[in-house]
């Protein structure tokens, strides 16, 4: 997974680049290509003004997450944290697509032993 980092309006250090590197390490999934990390600051008046945003490229629709705190790495363990669980939802969310529904093949199982004409894809439909 390639992680790139972009701080606007300021030079992040290099201990914040390791810190953001670290924690999207975490994220675990074969999908992710890419993290697209964008560190800005709000308005001065503002005290939670340290945003952090986080687009991670997968097939299909990309997850976006956008947080802020008193400090950008509160900010980036927030966005890990609510991506963690994105990314648990649209495994679970998969595996229960590919599961099926079983009282629907059971029936159709049943109505098959009483007749030959069913086909598997009937079943699997």
């Amino acid at each position: 997974m390639d992680i790139i980092i972009q701080s606007l309006g300021f030079n992040a250090g290099s201990s914040l680049e390791a810190f953001i590197e670290n924690k999207v390490g975490t994220l675990k999934s074969d999908q992710i290509v890419r993290a697209n990390v964008t560190l800005f600051k709000g308005p001065a008046n503002n005290e939670d003004s340290d945003y952090c945003e986080i687009r991670l490229e997968v097939p299909g629709n990309d997850l976006f997450v956008k947080k802020h705190s008193a400090h950008f790495e509160t900010s980036v363990s927030e966005c890990v944290e609510i991506l963690s669980q994105k990314i648990q939802k649209a495994k679970d969310k998969h595996l229960h697509d590919l599961k099926g529904n079983g009282t629907i093949i059971q029936d159709a199982l049943m109505e098959g032993e009483e007749s030959d004409d069913v086909e598997l894809e009937d079943v699997v439909k």
